[in-house]
């Protein structure tokens, strides 16, 4: 047996008899591991920075488009609406000429202003005629003028829009009066931008009334004129078509009274005296309770 192989039977020998290898090949073992164990760490640092990297990126691009949502939003520009054409309203017991009161009630002396917070939106006057013939008995009148001014808001839109949504809304009143009788309608021409005539008969025990409704519209104003009339004591009952002719004659000169005091008298224009509406936060006028049933029924004794 040559030199070489009896040494490394004994080395063999040396290790399944548990001696411990010689310090050189100690050190080469633990060179090799180190490099395992370097190698093998090196694999998650890169996974973890790859992650990382990754989610840096995947963020930066959530961010970016929630930026330019917000940008995209606050670029909107705020609604706006045109602002309202008539930003007054006349004197309410001014409203109806000398000649017209005389006419329609001539015994009724100065009119009585109705109540309002604010007058520039809301008016009204109305005047009690009762012309006593004594035993051949007596004539009754009650005339009434209101008027509605509407101004433009972001919210709820135009002011002429919201005008005529209250126009339609009055002659619906005007014809489902309580007690109406023989409910007439018919379009008055020549009285601001839209107007309608509503008539009907009402039984009390007083006598038969006779009631006049004229609703118009000029602009962002509802002007609703109402007149009836009775014969009591036995006088005769008064006349429907002259009293219809009548409240339209009151209810043009009301339109136009709300037209003049809208215009400048420099140069005829429409004074806009309304605030700009463009962002208004101002709320139009809630709606009054319609006048359309005759309030001076129970006026004559």
């Amino acid at each position: 047996m040559s030199e070489g192989t009896m040494q490394r039977r004994a080395q063999r020998d040396q290790r399944n008899l548990g001696v411990p290898p010689t310090p050189s090949r100690q050190w080469g073992r633990a060179k090799r591991l180190r490099r395992a164990f370097v190698g093998a760490a090196a694999v998650p640092v890169m996974l973890v920075a790859a992650g990382c990297s990754s989610d840096s990126s995947s963020g930066d691009g959530k961010d970016k488009a929630a930026d330019k949502t917000t940008a995209s939003k606050s670029a909107k520009p705020s609604p706006t609406v045109q602002a309202a054409a008539y930003g007054k309203l006349p004197e309410p017991c001014s409203v109806l000429s000398k000649k017209t009161l005389e006419d329609l009630a001539p015994k009724a002396g100065s009119g009585k202003e109705g109540a309002s917070n604010d007058t520039a939106t809301r008016a009204s006057c109305s005047w009690d005629s009762l012309d006593d013939n004594g035993v051949k008995g007596s004539q009754f009148r009650w005339l009434s003028v209101s008027m509605l001014r509407f101004e433009s808001d972001a919210s709820r839109g135009e002011g002429d829009k919201l005008a005529r949504d209250y126009y339609t809304k009055q002659l619906r009143d005007a014809q489902s009066a309580q007690g109406a009788k023989s409910v007439k309608t018919a379009p008055v021409s020549g009285t601001g931008d839209e107007a309608s005539a509503v008539r009907y008969d009402l039984k009390k025990k007083e006598g038969t009334f006779k009631q006049q409704t004229v609703v118009a519209r000029v602009e962002n104003v509802v002007v609703t004129v109402d007149y009836n009339g009775a014969g009591l004591a036995g006088d005769k009952t008064p006349d429907a078509d002259d009293m219809a002719k009548d409240a339209q004659k009151a209810a043009k000169e009301a339109v136009a009274a709300v037209t003049k005091a809208n215009t400048a008298d420099t140069d005829g224009g429409k004074s806009s005296t309304s605030p700009s509406a463009s962002n208004s936060s101002s709320k139009s006028p809630s709606e009054p309770k319609p006048s359309s049933k005759p309030k001076s029924s129970s006026k004559p004794s």
